[in-house]
Formats: C-alpha cells, structure tokens, sequence
C-alpha cells in the first residue's frame, strides 16, 4: 500500500491502471473472496483520485488505493447482502461512515467479500455465497467471519480491506492468512451503516498486509460521529506510522491463554515472537487473568441474545426477503424467517431468545453480564501491570473448510483467545510470527489499554522490522 502511494507520485503507474489490472485478476479469482465487484463504480473513484493525486499529493495518502469492504457495511448503490438470503437484492441508499470516510480519502472500493451469513462463524462457510479459501491452501479456511476480506488482501487482490470483529473476525482471518488485523477499541470507529450482529461488540477495523499498512486505514476510519450512540467523542490523533522503542515497555504473558487445546505449533512461535520482543528490549512478565475461562460461555450467551433482539427486524415486513403466498401475517412471519436464515443463524437466534426468555434472563443474561464485567476488571488489572498484553490469535492454524461442520461447539471454541479483548472493549491485533510444518501462517495477538492504538501499532510495526513474516506471499 505505501509502496503503492509511492508509485503513483513518481509516476510509475496510476489508480486506473492498477485497479484495471486488479479487476482481471478478481475476475479469475477462485478463492470466492469477493461476493460483489463495483467494475464501474471502481474505475471511476480511480478517475477522481487521480486528480485528488495531483491537486494535493501530499495529503491523501489513500488515494487511488484499491480496497475491499465486508458484505455486511453499507455501500450506497452497491448490494449488501450479509451473505444471506435475507438480504438478497438489497441495495443501501446511503454509505456506511467508514464508506464515506474512505472515500473522503480518495481510496478506491472495489467490491464486497465474502462472510459468513450476518458475520456469525468462525469459517466463512456458513453464508449463501460458498466458502472462501485461503490463498495458502485453497482447501484450507481463511477463516471467519471475515474471510473474503482476509483472502482477497492476502492473494493481492485487493491492497487492504475492512472487515467487522464481534468476538474475533478481523483478528482470527488475519492469523490464517498471514496479515496485520487489527479490532478497535469499542467505540472508536462509527458502526453507523453496519448491519447488527451483537452491537455491545461490533467494531470494524482494518486488515492489511503491514502493521504501518492497518494504521494508515485505522486513521481514515477512526473517530467520532454522532449518528452512532456507542461513538466515543474525544480526540483521535494521527498513529504515529514509527516503530515504537521497546525499551521499558511491559508486555504480560497471561498463563491462561496458553491452554489446553492449543496447537505445540502455534504455542512455540507465539512464545518465539513474545521472546523476541524481549530481545527488543521489553520486559516480559507474567500476569492473570483469573476469569477469562468464562469467556467463551459468556460470549455465546451474550452475542446470541444481542443478535436475536437485532435480527428480529428481519419479518417480510419493511425490507428485505418476503416468502410468497402466506396464508396470514403469523405465516408470513415464519416462512420468511425459516427460507432467509441458514442454519447457524436460526442456531443463534434460537439461543439467544431462549437465554433471555422469561425464567431464564436471570439465570443466563444477566450472571453472563455480571462475568463480563469481572473480565474487563481482569484486564484492567493486568494493564495496572504492564502496558500489552501478548499471546496467540488462535489455538490452531487454518482447518480444513469442512472440518467443523457438524461440530458448532468445537468452532465456538476456537475463539477462545481472541473472546476476552472483545467482552473488554479494549484493542487488540494480530500479526504473522511464523509458519507451521505445512506452511500455514500463525498469528501472535497484541492487547492495549483502552484507546492504545498508537503504542499497540507502534509495537507491532517494531516486531516486523524485526521478523519479515509480514512479507511472505503465498
């Protein structure tokens, strides 16, 4: 991406020609990252941000930068599905905030990818559209929820894109695809135009091929808007694009999050790459975090009941799916529902209507909130001790597509690491720091205190001037 920015100042090529080329290259892609491609719509924002170029080439670093964006935040004009058939046909009549701010940029986006159906998984399997691949091993996940995203960046289609992390989805894709995903502190970036999943959680974030990559789309997504109630106003300086000296910072390694069910793997090249900052001059230290065992339970009860009130909107009523032919309103109801839901959607809903029914809310929401705010204590602690947090992405490196399909606990499990910096609000990333045995990318995950973006990003963009695992292709 700068290296591209570079390029179109001294002339080496232009916006138009890299998106053309871009273009054909999606056109053979088949790796079923992107749902949606804007042909014409691209070409044009490359027009105009060649003259942004030479008008104010020194401002708009994201001009003419191709992009992609999740199929589930709102683009004026162009289908946004959710990869489900809820929403087939539906096109936004307005930009979602982090649209308008991208193209404010002059970044060019270039299509929708692909996700599992309204962002729940853990695979990108479970949406209409098909599975995304992972360009490392076309048989392999590219994870989820955000996996065409994920693939379409690793696999050069794209120079960066956005994608939406509730419980894991930006940082899990970009693990087992060898990129920089970063999630947000919550509340930093407008969700304004992002269908709801669990809107206690939602951020949208980027995921890039770089740490200095995903701060330079950080910026350009960040900040206050008042059209969304969770938007936090306060200032929201640039990120600083420099590797930040190591020296005296604290980085706690949480026993916790090294247990049962993580791959040898992953643990020795997680625990290579916390050795090697360090080596940079860090100082490790252990610190607890005596309640995120819970996490897992408390997310899935938690985020099934938020997605259960936010998908009720769905009824054949006001937009989207109608079935044809009910016999009253009641039926109406029931086969819209049964014919746009695929099957992990129905899961979730089911459960989180059952955790907050009557006799139940009780027992199940409110104790699963009482644990939530004993976990974001955990992490306010740990932070009184050190200044990151550090440990894997994910217990495992890319699966095979069909591995889980008939075990929705054991995907539920696999965001086990990624769960605890959601439920706490706080920033967290993930970066390539090795390779398994089959050549996988593995993901070592970073945690900053609320509104530590900079000295999160900073450090992770110390660790690949280091390491070089951010440079490798697949």
């Amino acid at each position: 991406m700068l290296e591209t920015a570079r390029a179109f100042r001294r002339g080496a090529t232009t916006p138009t020609r890299l998106v053309g080329e871009l273009l054909e290259r999606i056109e053979q892609d088949s790796l079923n990252a992107f749902i949606g491609v804007d042909h014409e719509g691209a070409l044009s924002q490359a027009a105009y941000a060649e003259g942004l170029l030479s008008a104010r080439p020194d401002e708009c670093i994201l001009a003419g930068i191709p992009l992609a964006v999740k199929d589930n935040i709102c683009t004026r004009g162009l289908e946004t599905t959710c990869a489900s058939n809820m929403l087939a046909g539906f096109v936004p009549p307005y930009d979602a905030h982090v649209i308008t701010r991208l193209k404010q940029a002059g970044a060019v986006i270039i299509g929708k990818t692909n996700l599992d159906e309204f962002a729940m998984g853990s695979a990108t399997t479970s949406g209409n559209r098909g599975p995304a691949r992972n360009p490392w091993n076309p048989a392999k996940s590219a994870g989820g929820s955000s996996g065409g995203s994920a693939a379409a960046v690793a696999a050069g289609l794209c120079l960066g894109a956005l994608g939406t992390d509730t419980g894991g989805s930006i940082r899990q894709p970009a693990a087992f695809c060898g990129l920089t995903g970063l999630k947000p502190t919550y509340g930093t970036v407008s969700r304004y135009g992002l269908v709801a999943f669990a809107s206690s959680l939602d951020q949208i974030g980027p995921l890039a091929r770089s740490a200095r990559e995903a701060a330079l789309l950080f910026d350009a997504i960040k900040g206050h808007d008042p059209r969304d109630a969770t938007s936090v106003a306060r200032d929201y300086p640039p990120t600083p694009l420099d590797a930040l000296d190591l020296r005296g910072v604290r980085i706690g390694v949480p026993p916790e999050m090294f247990g049962e069910g993580l791959c040898p793997e992953v643990e020795r090249a997680v625990r290579e790459g916390v050795a090697l900052l360090g080596e940079l001059g860090a100082e490790i230290v252990e610190v607890r975090l005596p309640h995120v065992h819970a996490a897992v339970a408390v997310y899935y009860i938690l985020a099934t009941a938020e997605a259960s009130s936010n998908l009720a909107r769905y009824d054949g009523v006001r937009y989207g799916l109608r079935a044809a032919n009910p016999q009253d309103v009641c039926d109406m109801y029931l086969k819209t529902r049964s014919q746009g839901f695929k099957e992990e959607v129905k899961r979730r809903i089911m459960l989180g209507t059952y955790v907050l029914a009557h006799g139940y809310y009780e027992r199940y929401y409110r104790k699963a909130s009482q644990v939530r705010a004993l976990i974001a204590e955990d992490f306010r602690q740990a932070f009184a001790a050190c200044d990151l947090l550090a440990g894997p992405t994910a217990p495992l490196t890319a699966f095979e597509l069909d591995a889980m399909a008939d075990d929705p606990l054991a995907m539920y499990r696999l965001d086990i690491d990624t769960i605890p910096a959601s439920l706490s609000g706080v920033p967290a990333l993930s970066l390539p720091c090795g390779f398994s045995e089959d050549g996988l990318p593995i993901g070592l995950q970073l945690m900053a205190p609320a509104f530590c973006e900079a000295r999160l990003l900073g450090a992770a963009i110390t660790f690949q001037e280091h390491t070089r695992f951010h440079e490798v292709w697949p």
